[in-house]
């Protein structure tokens, strides 16, 4: 995965602080770039997944993306755009602990 500074976290959370509905909104949205895999399983699309941080569903888009796939990247930030979620550059210093919750949703330890 690409150095932190290289991708952007959407956040569930709205500018006016309420969380977004549906709680998995971001998975619906990893949804439409992923594809199935050789075992006939869906799998993420590499440069935009979903996770939860500190409690808070979002999703993780690394900046590759609007080179690889402009149209994909610019949906992305329209979504965000539309539905007024807070997007951020990611500063975690150190790639963190990568688990999955009950429902297979990584979650950073």
């Amino acid at each position: 995965m690409s150095a932190s500074s290289e991708r952007i976290i959407i956040e569930g959370i709205k500018e006016d602080g309420n969380k977004f509905r549906p709680s998995d909104w971001c998975e619906r949205l990893a949804t439409t770039l992923a594809s199935f895999g050789d075992d006939q399983r869906l799998q993420y699309c590499k440069s935009a997944h979903p996770c939860i941080i500190n409690g808070v569903n979002c999703l993780i888009v690394d900046k590759d993306l609007e080179v690889n796939s402009p149209e994909s990247y610019e949906f992305l930030l329209a979504f965000a755009s539309e539905n007024k979620l807070k997007v951020q550059e990611d500063r975690r210093q150190s790639q963190q602990k990568v688990a999955e919750d009950r429902r297979g949703r990584r979650v950073l330890a």
